[in-house]
């Protein structure tokens, strides 16, 4: 399984304006998501190792966080058409298996994902209230291949100083996965 980093958009960007419809045909935008203290964003997909290593954790964190004013919002970029599993039907399953209380939304013309920089699944970006990138890399250490327990340390230290006002620390690790299912 050959691994990619994510690219690390800057620090500061504004939230990419997007609208894309989810698994059922529901269509959201960037600014119904954005919550009161910000917005998670994960590029997320269905097949990828390093995602299905997560998804019950990020399942978890999103219910737990969504109920403190901070949308979460999943996004497959990924090329269905080469990839079955990451089409609507499978996107739907995993919804349905894993208790998704957040929006996964269809970025098929892959333009959300180039916006924001995004190459890997999974990679988090957290906008603050502002829709400013406040942090943008990995859940925590923990990967398919490493013995390193999942504790969304990462994540969750920068999510709570969202929510607190805190001072979210500029030592930030990229997310490690696959890479995203260009279209060719």
């Amino acid at each position: 399984m050959a691994s990619t980093n994510s690219s690390m958009l800057a620090l500061g960007t504004k939230l990419p304006d997007f609208s894309l419809a989810d698994a059922y045909g529901k269509t959201f935008t960037s600014t119904d998501l954005l919550g009161e203290k910000g917005l998670l964003v994960a590029f997320w997909c269905n097949h990828c190792p390093y995602v299905k290593h997560l998804k019950s954790a990020f399942s978890e964190l999103a219910r737990n966080y969504m109920g403190k004013d901070m949308g979460v919002v999943a996004i497959n970029s990924n090329d269905a058409s080469q990839y079955s599993n990451d089409d609507p039907a499978g996107m739907r399953a995993d919804i349905a298996e894993f208790n998704y209380a957040f929006p996964y939304l269809i970025d098929a013309s892959q333009s959300v994902a180039l916006e924001f920089n995004a190459v890997c699944t999974p990679e988090f970006y957290l906008f603050d209230g502002a829709g400013l990138l406040q942090y943008r890399g990995r859940f925590d250490a923990s990967t398919p291949r490493n013995d390193k327990p999942i504790t969304a340390f990462d994540i969750s230290q920068a999510l709570d100083a969202a929510i607190n006002g805190g001072k979210i620390s500029d030592k930030q690790h990229p997310s490690v996965g696959c890479s995203i299912k260009w279209k060719v």
